[in-house]
């Protein structure tokens, strides 16, 4: 009774630390905008200054949006990346989708050269990146799925994962090597991470893939917690290992695959979170990290954005560079404070 009420309080903490960092990441940045002007414009009032309102509404506000869903998006992944393979330091690109994406767009940013030119300009266009991005992750993730159902080890398909990732990022070291300067500083950027190149439309597309991912994520629960007994325990439960492996590894494609599509790989959101809730909560109860992962990573992320927007600057910093500066000393600290880490 007492652990029910602690949790209920810790989730009226999180949701109200969610509603501030939301409101906090819309009014803060370069320009920075009164807590009252950025309620009137969601509200359909008016702000003080019309080029406020449209900072908000065009800028600010979809890229706050893209925040939440890849922080949640990339946290869930990580969560069941580390129930699956019962690994505190496996993540959510463990699987080598993230290594995928960027061969994709590594493809299209460093060989668009040899193409006719009105085929270059598609192919170099945000569209066109993404396109390739989803292509060399999806491509990755069959090739997994392909091997996961002649290897019953589940350690197996993360080594599998892991050969997937080297050998991908060993091809995009061969193509960087033979690129212009150019094209290598277009790729770095993208490699860099962003959330604020997403339109409206775009934006929508996201929303939906990490929606089916979350809902894939979300009907795993029980067997998540079946699986920390061990596979022998979840099979005595009735529990089709085979098939809660796939729709988890699917889950994760579909999320951390969808992200970096969009958004770039962006690092340590997905290894560091779901640790924060288990130490928060004090459970390996699923159906209550779920939902604190959720909020932590939604929290987290925007966090992340606020310190990349350099508020009182006109700099805007990579976003992958502050999740990795965040994230790392926190994985650190984790393994530290515990050192017989199972």
């Amino acid at each position: 009774m007492a652990n029910k009420k602690r949790n209920t309080i810790l989730f009226i903490v999180l949701g109200l630390g969610l509603l501030l960092m939301f409101f906090a990441s819309l009014s803060l940045g370069s320009v920075n905008i009164p807590f009252r002007d950025v309620y009137e414009s969601l509200t359909g009032g008016q702000a003080s200054k019309s080029t406020w309102e449209y900072i908000i509404i065009n800028y600010r506000l979809p890229k706050s949006f893209t925040a939440v869903l890849v922080g949640t998006g990339l946290s869930i992944s990580g969560l069941l990346m580390q129930t699956l393979f019962r690994n505190p330091l496996a993540g959510p690109y463990v699987l080598g989708l993230s290594s995928g994406a960027s061969l994709g767009v590594a493809f299209v940013i460093l060989g668009a050269g040899f193409l006719p030119s009105f085929l270059s300009a598609f192919v170099l266009s945000s569209y066109g990146i993404v396109i390739a991005s989803t292509f060399g992750s999806t491509m990755v993730l069959l090739l997994v799925l392909i091997v996961s159902q002649r290897l019953r080890d589940t350690m197996a398909i993360l080594i599998v994962g892991l050969m997937f990732g080297s050998f991908t990022t060993a091809i995009v070291s061969v193509l960087t090597y033979f690129s212009t300067a150019e094209q290598l500083q277009k790729f770095t950027f993208w490699s860099m991470g962003s959330l604020g190149n997403l339109s409206w439309t775009t934006l929508s597309i996201l929303a939906v893939c990490v929606g089916i991912g979350l809902l894939l994520s979300a009907s795993s629960i029980k067997p998540l917690n079946a699986l920390l007994l061990g596979e022998n325990y979840a099979k005595s439960m009735g529990l089709s290992f085979k098939k809660a492996r796939l729709i988890i590894i699917f889950a994760t494609s579909i999320l951390a695959g969808s992200i970096t599509a969009f958004a770039g790989p962006i690092a340590f959101i997905g290894l560091a979170v779901p640790h924060i809730a288990k130490l928060t909560f004090q459970t390996s109860n699923h159906t209550i990290l779920f939902w604190s992962t959720l909020f932590f990573g939604a929290i987290i992320m925007l966090f992340c954005d606020i310190v990349s927007q350099m508020p009182g600057f006109d700099v805007t910093l990579p976003i992958n560079a502050i999740t990795s500066l965040i994230g790392a000393p926190v994985v650190i600290w984790l393994l530290v404070r515990k050192r017989n880490f199972q």
